[in-house]
C-alpha cells in the first residue's frame, strides 16, 4: 500500500501565498483551489479523460507532463489507453475579495442535466461570493477533441452572481447540504450563518443552464439563521444526515470549534438550535450534553463517513476523535443516563481516537473516501507535513480500531491545509498547503 504524486498542479510559489482549501464538483469533473495573502485568488482546473495518442507513459505509469496549462496524470486506468488531463481554465482575482480567500466550495448542483458549476468562496473580508461558470465554447466538453482544439479553445471565466453579507470579520469555511439548498459559513465572530440557495439544480433552483442564478429582485439567497453559542472562532463546519433523530430536518450541521468543542445543530419548524456539545466537561452545572472532553485544544476540521453515521474531528492535539451516532431507543438502552434536550433525540459519542495521529502536530483536514472507493480509506493532513492514509481492522462500530496504512511523507513544504478524496475517484486524492503547491496523489492498493 502506498500513497504518490502524480502530479503537481500548481507548483510551490516564491509570493509565500498558502494554498488554503480545495474542492471537488460533485461529479468530479472540476477543482477549485483558493489561495491566501498577498497574492490571493482562486484557480479552477477541469477534469477530461483524453485517450492516449502520442503520449508516453513514465514511472510505471505514473507521470506528469505540463504543456499550456495542462496536467498529464497517467495511471494505470480501468479503461486502458485513457488519460486524466487537468486543465487550468480560470483564475479569480479580480479584488472582490479584499482579503485572504480562506475557503472554497462547488455547490452540490445536478448533473443529470446540463448545469453550469457554482462556487462559493469565503474571505477574511467578512463576505462570501457566489461564481457561476461561463464559457461559450459549445465543444469545451468535447472529449473526441484534438490537442491543438483543445489548447485552443475560448477563454473560461467565473462570474459572479451574488454577494453574501453577515459575518462581523474572518470567515473560516463554508458548507453546502448535499442538495444545494442550503450554505453555511462560519468565522471568527463565532457565528455560523446558514443561507437557503435557489441555485440551477438545486431543489427549488431553476433548472436552465442558461439562467442566472439571481432573480430580478436578488431573492435567491435568504438567511435562514445566525447560529451562535461557541466561545471561541468556529474553525470548520459539515452538514450531515439527521436519520430523523433530531428536528424535522433531513440534515444536521455539526462545528468544530476554538474553544475545543464540537457542536450539532438541527432543524424544527424552521428553526435551528444546538441539539448537542460534544466534548466539554462533564462536571459542569448543568451536565454538558454529551459531555467528557475529548480534545484538549482547538478542533480544526471534521470529515463525516459515508452514510452519515459516523464523523471524525482532528485537533491541534494531535489527536484524531471517531464519533459514532446511536439512536433514541440505542441512547436510552447504552446510555440512560446521558443528557439530552429532548427525549426523542439521538446521540453522538465519542467511540475512539488516534492520540497521536501526526507525530503530535495538528490534524488540519480529514477526509473519507466515498462509497464508491470500496475501500474505506481515512485520509487525513498536519502539520508535520505529511498525508496519511488510514484503514479500519477491527469490525466493531462500538470500538472501532484504525491502523495507518500509509504515509507521504514531507508532502509539501510546510503546513498540509487541505486533503480531499475524489469524488468518484478511490484512487485519486488533491492537496495543498502552506507552500502554495497543489497536488495530486495515487492511492496504491
Amino acid at each position: 500500500m502506498k500513497v504518490e504524486a502524480i502530479s503537481t498542479l500548481s507548483s510551490p510559489n516564491l509570493t509565500l501565498s498558502p494554498a488554503w482549501q480545495a474542492s471537488f464538483s460533485v461529479d468530479g469533473k472540476y477543482l477549485a483551489v483558493c489561495f491566501g495573502n498577498p497574492d490571493t485568488h482562486v484557480k479552477i482546473w477541469q477534469c477530461c479523460r483524453k485517450k492516449n495518442s502520442n503520449k508516453r507513459r513514465i514511472d510505471n505509469d505514473y507521470g506528469d507532463s505540463v504543456n499550456n496549462n495542462i496536467i498529464v496524470s497517467s495511471s494505470n486506468d480501468d479503461e486502458e489507453g485513457q488519460e486524466d488531463e487537468w486543465k487550468l481554465i480560470a483564475t479569480i482575482q479580480d479584488g472582490s475579495h479584499t482579503r485572504s480567500i480562506r475557503s472554497v466550495a462547488f455547490a452540490p448542483t445536478s448533473i443529470s442535466y446540463d448545469v453550469v458549476p457554482i462556487l462559493a468562496t469565503a474571505s477574511f473580508d467578512g463576505k462570501v461570493l457566489i461564481w457561476e461558470y461561463c464559457n461559450d465554447d459549445d465543444d469545451d466538453n468535447d472529449e473526441n477533441m484534438t490537442k491543438d482544439q483543445y489548447d485552443n479553445q475560448s477563454s473560461s471565466y467565473f462570474e459572479a452572481i451574488a454577494q453574501l453579507e453577515g459575518h462581523d470579520n474572518e470567515i473560516k469555511d463554508l458548507a453546502w447540504n448535499t442538495t444545494g439548498s442550503l450554505l453555511a459559513s462560519c468565522g471568527r465572530d463565532k457565528t455560523i450563518w446558514v443561507w437557503e440557495c435557489f441555485l440551477p439544480g438545486t431543489i427549488g433552483g431553476v433548472e436552465s443552464s442558461t439562467s442566472n442564478a439571481m432573480d430580478d429582485d436578488g431573492e435567491s439567497f435568504e438567511c435562514l439563521a445566525v447560529l451562535q453559542g461557541h466561545d471561541g472562532d468556529i474553525k470548520s463546519i459539515a452538514f450531515g444526515p439527521s436519520h430523523s433523530q433530531w428536528g424535522e430536518g433531513e440534515e444536521v450541521l455539526v462545528s468544530a470549534s476554538y474553544d475545543n468543542t464540537i457542536k450539532v445543530w438541527a432543524e424544527e419548524a424552521g428553526d435551528w438550535y444546538c441539539a448537542m456539545t460534544l466534548g466539554e466537561d462533564s462536571n459542569d452545572v448543568p451536565p454538558s450534553i454529551g459531555g467528557g472532553i475529548v480534545h484538549t485544544s482547538t478542533v480544526w476540521c471534521l470529515g463525516f463517513a459515508p452514510g452519515g453515521a459516523r464523523f471524525f474531528s482532528g485537533s491541534d492535539d494531535g489527536s484524531i476523535a471517531i464519533w459514532k451516532l446511536y439512536t433514541a431507543t440505542e441512547r436510552k438502552n447504552s446510555f440512560p443516563n446521558e443528557q439530552v434536550v429532548s427525549s426523542t433525540d439521538g446521540f453522538w459519542k465519542c467511540v475512539g481516537k488516534l492520540p497521536d495521529a501526526h507525530s503530535s502536530y495538528a490534524v488540519y483536514s480529514i477526509d473519507c473516501a466515498p462509497t464508491r472507493a470500496g475501500h474505506g480509506r481515512i485520509a487525513s493532513a498536519g502539520g508535520d507535513n505529511s498525508i496519511n492514509i488510514y484503514r479500519e481492522e477491527s469490525s466493531s462500530t462500538d470500538a472501532p480500531k484504525f491502523s495507518l496504512e500509509c504515509v507521504a511523507a514531507d508532502a509539501h513544504g510546510g503546513d498540509v491545509n487541505c486533503i480531499k478524496w475524489h469524488p468518484r475517484d478511490g484512487r485519486c486524492l488533491v492537496s495543498c498547503g502552506d507552500d502554495g503547491a497543489v497536488k495530486l496523489w495515487r492511492y496504491i492498493r
